[in-house]
């Protein structure tokens, strides 16, 4: 009863207004769910929270490191990681590259460049030359080895 003494009316169930009962989400057991943490979006191997407010690539600040010396053919080139989602048997993330040209081995790859513009040699499997800048959509394969000749420094968007 309500002070005035008649009874409280209850939330319709269904239709327009309707909500549904709020259930406690249990803290131990099947079904329990851990408070989600914010993870740093700055610094090497950094990841984006799970859920919450979005970040623009421009506003993502990714922290450099310099490429191995036995990796680097001309410059002082460095590279950045943020792993947006590393879950499951894939990794998803921002890689970042600076001016210079470097060697790699490649992982199995898809990515779409957002920003710079670079040529990637194939040195094996042979194959032409790669010139990539914003929009270009890449697949690379486990084991090629590549050589990236980056101009303006290139950001892309991988999954792994």
């Amino acid at each position: 009863m309500t002070a005035a003494g008649t009874a409280p009316v209850p939330e319709p169930v269904e239709g327009p207004g309707a909500r549904l009962p709020s259930v406690p989400e249990p803290v131990e057991g099947p079904g329990a769910r851990l408070p989600s943490v914010p993870e740093p979006v700055e610094g090497p191997g950094a990841r984006l929270p799970a859920a919450g407010p979005s970040v623009t690539d421009a506003d993502l600040v990714l922290t450099h490191e310099p490429l191995p010396a036995a990796e680097v053919v001309a410059g002082a080139p460095t590279t950045a990681i943020a792993v947006l989602d590393g879950t499951g048997d894939r990794e998803v993330g921002i890689w970042e590259m600076t001016p210079g040209t470097a060697t790699d081995t490649e992982a199995d790859e898809l990515f779409v460049v957002l920003s710079g513009r670079a040529t990637i040699a194939f040195e094996d499997p042979a194959l032409a030359d790669l010139e990539i800048g914003p929009g270009s959509v890449v697949r690379l394969a486990e084991g090629m080895r590549t050589t990236w000749t980056v101009t303006e420094t290139l950001r892309k968007v991988y999954i792994a």
